[in-house]
């Protein structure tokens, strides 16, 4: 875990891969996030999620205050979140913004799913940003905050995430989980436009080494 910024009011790190923001269902004494950071840096309040197989960027409030702050900037969408994803196959666009809506916790894995009738309204929007004889790498936009929605999204459009078995991927040796990572994350902070950057983890630049190839 690194620690990008922090100050008396928020804090940013970036996320391994692998660890759950809250205590995981299946494994409630295993380690976790938030007891991780408080155990540091006292009360922490959660702004918004990443999946537990997602590395890259997160913020939290460390105040009321800025709890607050932070929440209504997610809520109205004035937050810009990029993340940076591996997708099988070769797309035929450059650009493309999915609208499929999705409704979560779908069936005995949980899914989330595409649903024209009860899902919510969901946007996401991709861009290539190089191609490989077997995947690409891409930019992804969430517009909306849904569970899995990049994922989803991703394999709605027919190319799902490089391992990402749950949502249609097939196995690779590549990577053991879903290859995507929270980029960059822009707020407004003591009256600026603040974005903070996260690296690509060993395992994700590894696997665009091995792509290149």
């Amino acid at each position: 875990m690194q620690i990008i910024h922090v100050d008396d009011h928020i804090l940013v790190l970036d996320k391994p891969a692998g660890l759950p923001v809250l205590p995981d269902g299946w494994e409630k004494d295993a380690p976790y996030l938030v007891k991780m950071l408080e155990e540091e840096f006292g009360k922490v309040f959660i702004v918004h999620r990443l999946d537990k197989t997602t590395s890259g960027v997160m913020v939290f409030a460390r105040t009321v205050e800025s709890h607050r702050s932070l929440s209504i900037q997610f809520e109205d969408r004035e937050v810009d979140k990029v993340y940076h994803a591996i997708m099988e196959g070769k797309p035929n666009w450059d650009e493309k913004v999915a609208k499929f809506p999705l409704r979560a916790d779908v069936g005995k894995k949980h899914r989330t799913a595409v649903d024209d009738k009860r899902g919510k309204p969901s946007e996401t929007r991709f861009r290539v940003l190089k191609r490989y004889q077997a995947g690409a790498l891409v930019e992804a936009k969430p517009m909306t905050g849904r569970t899995h929605q990049i994922r989803v999204h991703a394999y709605a459009l027919g190319h799902p995430l490089l391992g990402d078995l749950l949502y249609g991927a097939t196995e690779t040796d590549l990577i053991a989980r879903p290859a995507l990572h929270a980029r960059s994350l822009t707020i407004e902070w003591n009256g600026i436009r603040k974005t903070f950057t996260a690296p690509y983890p060993d395992d994700f630049r590894a696997t665009l080494e091995s792509l290149n190839r």
